[in-house]
């Protein structure tokens, strides 16, 4: 005998598929929603090996975690701090990353572990040095990371690079942009422009 659905049963399982619908129909909706991206500040750096190309190669492989959206020229800086090393190239990368500032400074460490840096001195001579200046405007002070960089306004070789790309950009602590923070600074070690780095193509 086969069993008649009253009607109240009926609308159940209607309003349920309905449901279910929408469920699904929101679902492949938010797959297509890109990941909302941040845009990081970088400065990279080194005085080990050929110094131009460890540059590039980093900056090549900055492009297979994010989208390096411009790159600041050469400069040959003196080094500070522990000065009894080689002089660096240093330069600054605009990143777009969906990464947080943890898993991206976890992704720079990697990095510079692949291309041979070995923490044995601090400060000192490195092949490739990767730091986070900036990240949107994020404020992050946690024992493994702090940003905006602690020491970055006070860094020539820091400023000089990134207000070539990112003059206007706001510190989020000093409430002064780049520009500001670099036409401050005193006069300190040599920071000299050599040339363009090899940027995305």
């Amino acid at each position: 005998m086969t069993k008649v659905m009253g009607p109240r049963w009926a609308h159940y399982f209607a309003l349920q598929a309905y449901l279910l619908a929408i469920v699904r129909l929101v679902a492949s909706e938010y797959k297509r929603v890109p990941a909302m991206n941040n845009l990081a500040y970088l400065s990279i750096g080194s005085n080990l090996g050929n110094r131009e190309q460890n540059l590039g190669n980093a900056i090549q492989k900055l492009g297979l975690i994010g989208t390096v959206l411009s790159v600041s020229s050469i400069y040959e800086t003196e080094p500070v701090e522990f000065t009894d090393q080689p002089m660096f190239l240093n330069s600054a990368v605009a990143l777009e990353t969906a990464a947080s500032p943890a898993q991206l400074i976890e992704e720079l460490i990697a990095i510079e572990k692949e291309m041979g840096r070995e923490r044995i001195q601090r400060k000192g001579p490195r092949p490739v040095d990767l730091d986070i200046l900036l990240f949107a405007d994020q404020i992050v002070n946690t024992d493994a990371l702090t940003i905006p960089h602690p020491a970055m306004q006070h860094r020539r070789f820091v400023l000089e690079p990134l207000a070539e790309i990112a003059p206007e950009v706001m510190h989020p602590v000093l409430n002064k942009t780049v520009r500001e923070l670099l036409k401050q600074l005193p006069a300190g070690p040599s920071v000299r422009r050599i040339g363009r780095a090899k940027g995305p193509s």
